[in-house]
């Protein structure tokens, strides 16, 4: 799909995930006007034609009709919308945004609420998928906000990614990711677990593998079949890294206490990820959880290792 000579759209933040995700935006023909506070990640940014770089989100939204935010967590969010030089300061009536990151439901309803006083919409609009789907352009997109907004914003999802769905009012996009999210934490965890049990049990773990992913059983998912395969190679390098699923983990479980739900295997799930942040692994992927499970039996799961 292309959207050539249509409106500018602006992107603040260009890590990981956004950057592909613009390149995606620039490749379709989309005029983009990008700002992040890394030199090295505006200078890939600008390689592409129709990119303009400039100082400051304020920037960014003043000279746009629609823009996209994915950015580390929840201090920066507000900071890049609501503080000094930020996106109220730019922008004015008309203006839709669109928050790609993984934050509270508090952060985009504060976002939300700062930017209604200029006449500016706010959507959340947070990912499932990491950076491989980011450079495929095959995120889900799991919407909030005005449903009356989507027709604006849907030709920019569809080249960003493969589908997306509205699932309700302002702040619903950041509650379906965090519950998805808190899941997929305790399935790493649990997954770790199983894993190191068959090892220690005397079970070939790529046999174990085998049976899971071709058995037609319960215990098969997405993640084991994306990482234990990695995981049993000894390949921990990043998709999705481990400091940043914690992050996920205590918001989840900020929202589940405030919903008044007891959840014990979460909790237990937030410490081993602390575990393994405190021993060296954040910049791993998620699955480097592993690593803590293995410190606790006193050896490697891999074969390999």
């Amino acid at each position: 799909m292309s959207t050539t000579g249509g409106p500018r759209v602006g992107f603040i933040g260009l890590g990981t995930m956004g950057g592909p995700m613009a390149a995606n935006l620039a490749k379709a023909g989309v005029p983009l006007v990008v700002h992040d506070t890394s030199s090295a990640a505006t200078a890939a940014a600008a390689k592409h034609a129709g990119v303009t770089v400039v100082g400051s989100p304020a920037d960014v939204a003043r000279q746009v009709s629609v823009l996209f935010t994915c950015l580390p967590n929840d201090d920066i969010v507000r900071a890049a919308y609501l503080g000094p030089g930020g996106v109220a300061a730019g922008g004015g009536g008309g203006l839709v945004t669109c928050d790609c990151s993984t934050v509270s439901p508090e952060a985009t309803l504060e976002v939300a609420g700062g930017l209604a006083r200029r006449s500016i919409v706010h959507m959340d609009t947070p990912m499932l998928g990491s950076q491989p789907q980011a450079i495929s352009g095959e995120i889900f997109f799991i919407v909030g906000g005005e449903r009356a907004r989507l027709d604006t914003i849907t030709p920019y999802l569809e080249i960003m990614g493969r589908l997306h769905m509205y699932v309700g009012p302002s702040a619903s996009g950041n509650r379906v990711k965090l519950l998805h999210n808190g899941l997929a934490a305790v399935t790493a965890a649990a997954v770790a677990e199983a894993v190191a049990t068959c090892v220690q049990a005397g079970v070939d773990p790529y046999v174990f593998y085998d049976v899971v992913k071709n058995g037609g059983g319960m215990a098969f998912g997405t993640y084991f079949d994306r990482r234990v395969k990695r995981m049993l190679d000894g390949d921990f390098s990043p998709t999705f890294m481990a400091e940043l699923m914690l992050k996920d983990a205590r918001l989840a479980l900020d929202l589940a206490r405030a919903a008044k739900v007891p959840t014990p295997i979460l909790e237990e799930t937030k410490r081993t990820y602390e575990e393994a942040i405190a021993d060296g692994w954040g910049k791993e992927d998620f699955s480097a959880v592993t690593h803590v499970i293995e410190k606790r039996i006193g050896r490697k799961l891999s074969p390999k290792s």
